[in-house]
Parts: C-alpha cells; sequence; structure tokens
C-alpha cells in the first residue's frame, strides 16, 4: 500500500463511520420522540408518564450532546492527521528534546495534555448543563477539577513508566517486541484489577462497610448459596457526583469486594438489592468477567502484532500526514506509531461494533437468569425498574441503534426474557 491510497481509505473510513453514526442517532432521536406521549403499556403501572417523558428528552438532549462531541473528535482527528497537527507538535519538541526516549515521552504527555485540554469543554457541559438540568448531577465546580487534577497526576504516575517500558522494548526487543510487549501490558492490567478496589478507588470516593445488620445478612446468605467469597460488603459515596445508583463488585482473585453506590441503598428495597447483586454475581459465576478479560489479550495481541508490522512502514505515517524519523535507516518513531495506531484503529472496528453488543446482551440475559434461579424474578424486576426510572433510562429505543450500541437488552426484552426465565 503507498501512502495515497492509505489516506484514501482512512478518509473514507472516517465518513462512512461519521455518517453511520448520525444516521442511527438520527433513528434513536425518532424513536424516542415518536414514544414520548405514552407511556409502553408494560410500564403504564410503574412508570408516570411525567418519568417517561424526562427519560425520552434526557436521551434525546444526551444523544445530541454525542453528536456534538463526535464532529468536534472527528475535527481533531483529521487536524492531527492530515492536516499536520501531530507532525507539527513533532517539530516543536524535537529541537528541545532531542529523538531519544525524552522526546518520545514528551510527544505522548503533549497529545495527552492538549486533547485532555480540547475535551474539557464539554466534559463540562455533560456534567454542569446535561446532567443538572436533568437533576442528575451532584458534583460541585471544585470537585470536578479536583477530580480531573487526581485523574491526571494518577495518570503520569501509572502511564508513564508503563509507557517507557512499551517504547523500551519496541525500540531494543527486536522484531517480536510486540510479544513482550503484550506481557508487560497483560501483567498490568491484572495488576490494576488487584490495586484498584483498595489503592485507587478510595483516591475518589469513600467506601464504608454495609452497616445494615438485615441486608447484610440476607447479601450474606445469598453470597453462601452462590458460593462467591468476597472481602466485605461496601457502601460508597456515590451521590456526591451523581444521583445516578449502581452496584458493581471489583477486583480479582483474594481483592474482590461488593460495593453499592448510597443511591442504591436508598432507593431499593432489601429484597430488591439481593435480587441486584444476584445479577451481578452471575456475571462471576457465567465466568463472563473472565471471557471478557481473555478476549481483550487476545484482541490486544493481535492489535499489538499489527503495530510491529506498521510501524515499519513509511506510509502509514506519510499517508496520516507524518513524516517519520529516520535514523541509521531505521524508523525511530515508536511514539508517533502508539498514536497514530490509536488514533485510526475505532475507525477500523467501529462496524464490528454489533458482535460485541450482542456478547455482552447474552451475558446480561444469562446473569439475569442465574438472578431469578437464586432470588425472585419479580424482585428484580421491580429494581430494574426503579433503576430505569431513577435514571431516566428510555424504554423505546431504536432497535438498530440498540442492536448496534447498547450493551444491555431493551427494557422490556429484558424483563419479558427475566419472567419467562422464572
Amino acid at each position: 500500500m503507498n501512502s495515497f491510497s492509505f489516506s484514501l481509505l482512512f478518509v473514507v473510513l472516517l465518513c462512512l463511520t461519521l455518517g453511520c453514526r448520525f444516521w442511527l442517532a438520527s433513528r434513536q432521536i425518532r424513536s424516542v420522540q415518536q414514544h414520548r406521549i405514552e407511556v409502553p403499556k408494560q410500564f403504564s403501572d410503574k412508570i408516570t408518564l411525567e418519568s417517561h417523558q424526562k427519560a425520552a428528552d434526557y436521551t434525546v438532549a444526551k444523544t445530541k450532546l454525542g453528536l456534538v462531541d463526535l464532529i468536534i473528535g472527528a475535527v481533531m482527528l483529521l487536524l492531527l492527521t492530515l492536516f499536520g497537527g501531530l507532525q507539527w507538535l513533532s517539530n516543536q519538541l524535537i529541537p528541545i528534546f532531542g529523538t531519544g526516549m525524552s522526546y518520545q515521552l514528551s510527544l505522548l504527555i503533549s497529545f495527552a495534555f492538549i486533547t485532555g485540554l480540547i475535551g474539557l469543554p464539554m466534559a463540562y457541559v455533560h456534567q454542569f448543563v446535561l446532567e443538572e438540568k436533568f437533576g442528575f448531577n451532584k458534583m460541585t465546580v471544585r470537585l470536578f477539577f479536583t477530580d480531573m487534577l487526581k485523574n491526571s497526576l494518577l495518570g503520569a504516575a501509572i502511564g508513564l513508566p508503563l509507557c517507557w517500558v512499551i517504547l523500551k522494548l519496541m525500540s531494543n526487543a527486536g522484531d517480536f517486541w510486540w510479544l513482550y510487549a503484550w506481557l508487560v501490558w497483560s501483567g498490568f492490567q491484572l495488576l490494576m484489577m488487584v490495586l484498584y478496589p483498595t489503592i485507587i478507588a478510595p483516591l475518589f470516593n469513600k467506601f464504608k462497610p454495609l452497616d445494615d445488620i438485615s441486608l447484610k445478612e440476607r447479601i450474606e446468605g445469598l453470597m453462601q448459596r452462590t458460593g462467591f467469597a468476597s472481602k466485605g460488603l461496601f457502601v460508597m459515596d456515590g451521590s456526591k457526583r451523581s444521583a445516578h445508583g449502581n452496584a458493581y463488585f471489583s477486583g480479582f482473585g483474594a481483592s474482590k469486594r461488593i460495593v453499592f453506590f448510597d443511591t442504591l441503598i436508598e432507593r431499593l428495597a432489601p429484597q430488591e438489592i439481593e435480587a441486584v447483586l444476584a445479577h451481578e454475581l452471575g456475571h462471576f459465576k457465567k465466568k463472563h468477567i473472565i471471557k471478557r478479560i481473555t478476549l481483550i489479550f487476545i484482541l490486544s495481541l493481535g492489535f499489538l502484532a499489527l503495530l510491529g508490522t506498521l510501524k515499519q512502514q513509511i506510509w502509514f505515517y506519510t499517508g496520516l500526514g507524518v513524516e517519520p524519523l529516520i535514523i541509521d535507516g531505521n524508523i525511530n518513531n515508536d511514539a508517533m506509531a502508539l498514536l497514530l495506531f490509536m488514533l485510526t484503529l475505532p475507525l477500523f472496528t467501529f462496524f464490528f461494533s454489533p458482535i460485541s453488543a450482542l456478547t455482552s446482551r447474552k451475558h446480561e440475559f444469562e446473569a439475569d437468569e442465574f438472578a431469578a434461579h437464586h432470588t425472585e424474578a419479580n424482585d428484580l424486576v421491580s429494581a430494574l425498574v426503579k433503576m430505569y426510572d431513577d435514571n431516566a433510562s428510555t424504554l423505546t429505543p431504536d432497535p438498530l441503534y440498540s442492536t448496534f450500541y447498547d450493551s444491555h437488552p431493551p427494557a422490556s426484552v429484558r424483563i419479558n426474557h427475566l419472567l419467562n426465565a422464572n
């Protein structure tokens, strides 16, 4: 392939992806608005028309804001690649840092800083305009920027050493650097699963042991029935950021812990909380977590192997608006290769999204069946309806949009399946 062909392929895929996303979004908006005037009969005795219309308006507003974000992202992608943004950035850094490791890391840091700065206004609008308008935002401006600073410092503390190791392997480990890099990356991911619950998550939220004795006994009984062991039951202060509620378990091996948002504890009855947790435990008992991790590891190995080939192809750089650094006859542009690969990969994988969504929805059905077997299906149904209501989740998504994007089945399909599984 030559640079012109790759540039043309890049532009075509960008146009196709944008066109498809706008078409799907328009279908979603139209479907939600058409059904706004009436609550679906299946939910008419549980959800008010006012709540249904709030969910419709929230979904439409969120979808439209997503389109704005999509346009900004596409413009930035073109500016960084074909219009020379990354080349310009490289030209500014080389006179300062040379072409060694300092340059490679400074390029990654500069890219992260610039893209983070550009994304900041949209993140602010999402939190303090969209979420605020619909009553979900509980975050202060101070907390918003404090979180941003913590994320940046944490990303630097964790990400820079990892990037240094990967770049060292890319330049010094020979033709099979990508295999060694994959081993490092995989080990890092597993380490984060162990460290996140006890070290990283507490930097952002407070976790306290579940102190409701009767609820704790109910949950411990469920864990005994399902053969699940954890390091504890915790309540997280999710309400300081959002009115949305959820429950999850995190960690790996002996570090597993069960976490409830305080908003969920306040809203659901004990038997409903038990049913929601049974669903989450279903993911674990059905080995969905292991399957997802395995798939991610397999895909990452394939992608790194592909990058191992692309990083030595001049057309890969020039086709995206970058002149590669050639030293002693070899391309010495590892950080640039990482950035270009990261920027373009979503265009090549977008149309595989329905496969990922289909697998995720299959897992949700299986977890629901597990919950219905170990608790009352009606308790999970009532909990889901409350969560749909509280989170302003639309009950009438466009089927094609849902098939393409949604990791969870539509409300009506999911509840019908759950009741039939009982």
